[in-house]
């Protein structure tokens, strides 16, 4: 195969439709713009958002408070979903990635306190609860903050 041999999928490609053309064409004269008004002329039509003058969706709504960009999000996981590593493993973000556990680490993983651990394991995350730090040192292992 060449590349002049190559051509696009059937019926993914439509032929060039040229408006405003005569009567033989179907879209002749006003080019489907109707007759008349804002949106027949040229340059016409209004901003996305506007409404006729009714006050807008975005003025309507409410608003308070504020979004922080510089905000830390952790993607959160409970003890009780370690038991699934080995016996002595050490766990890490990749290491929950890969069992599954999680789909995406955002910016760093929290491991919080609910249920029981029953293995000991070697943690190093980036944030852990109160409880869970406890209960992963309870269980014999560590909680290691990266």
């Amino acid at each position: 195969m060449k590349l002049h041999e190559l051509s696009p999928a059937p019926g993914s490609v439509s032929p060039k439709f040229r408006k405003g053309r005569g009567p033989g064409s179907g879209n002749g004269k006003t080019a489907g713009k109707g007759h008349k008004g804002q949106n027949a002329r040229s340059g016409g039509g209004v901003r996305p958002g506007f409404e006729g003058g009714q006050m807008p969706l975005q003025r309507r709504v409410p608003k308070r408070g504020f979004t922080n960009i510089f905000q830390t999000r952790y993607a959160t996981i409970n003890v009780e979903r370690l038991n699934c590593f080995e016996d002595g493993a050490v766990v890490d973000a990749q290491a929950i990635l890969d069992a599954g556990l999680l789909k995406k680490t955002l910016d760093g993983v929290k491991i919080l306190g609910r249920g029981e651990l029953t293995k000991k394991l070697t943690v190093n995350v980036a944030a852990f609860s109160e409880g869970a730090k406890s209960k992963i040192e309870a269980a014999g292992g560590k909680a290691e903050v990266v």
